[in-house]
């Protein structure tokens, strides 16, 4: 009803509408948001659809989702869900973007680009893990965090060796030996290494 009184531009009534269904239900979309057939809000509670939001048929929601928007441009700003679309619980598919026809969005995920039929995404940002029901190679998937913490690792390892250079050059305490395993480094290591990730 909001939706369709939204569309013969008449005032204050849909948002009136959108208000109240928010404050009974929990789930704010706005009533310029298009809403295909047979969708699916499951556990609607914090569930945001936002003003040029479009989500295709048959489609499922899940609590906490933002089909939000990136910005205060004007025109289309908020994202295109395909069909038999699943959005995980918190998922965050922001701006306007295209997500294609049976994607699977994980718990969590944030999604900022296009998105092809038939894949699953899943992390921050969302990722592709999953192509037409095969597995992505993961070594292609960057991992900005990891290579960050990589590089700062790495740095650190060589700041120590040359503090502990100096120190032996002035004889202040003997070479410590830094092919040692640390307990800090080994849980380093072994976070890089994707136990962590």
């Amino acid at each position: 009803m909001a939706h369709f009184l939204y569309c013969r531009q008449i005032p204050f009534i849909p948002c009136g509408i959108s208000y109240f269904v928010r404050f009974v239900t929990g789930i704010e979309i706005h009533p310029g948001a298009k809403i295909g057939k047979g969708v699916f809000i499951d556990h609607g509670m914090g569930v945001v659809i936002g003003e040029t939001a479009i989500v295709g048929d048959y489609s499922t929601i899940y609590q906490g989702v933002t089909l939000g928007g990136t910005g205060k441009k004007q025109g289309k700003r908020h994202p295109t869900v395909g069909q038999n679309v699943v959005v995980g619980a918190e998922a965050k598919v922001l701006g306007n973007i295209q997500i294609g026809d049976n994607v699977q969005i994980g718990s969590g995920s944030v999604v900022l680009r296009n998105i092809p039929s038939d894949c699953t995404v899943v992390g921050i940002p969302g990722r592709i893990v999953r192509r037409q029901g095969k597995l992505v190679n993961n070594e292609s998937l960057p991992d900005p965090e990891a290579e960050v913490i990589r590089a700062l690792f790495d740095k650190i390892q060589a700041l120590e060796a040359e503090v502990n250079r100096l120190k032996a050059t002035r004889g202040l305490v003997s070479v410590v030996n830094t092919h040692i395993p640390h307990k800090d480094n080994l849980l380093i290591e072994n976070f890089l290494d994707g136990a962590g990730i």
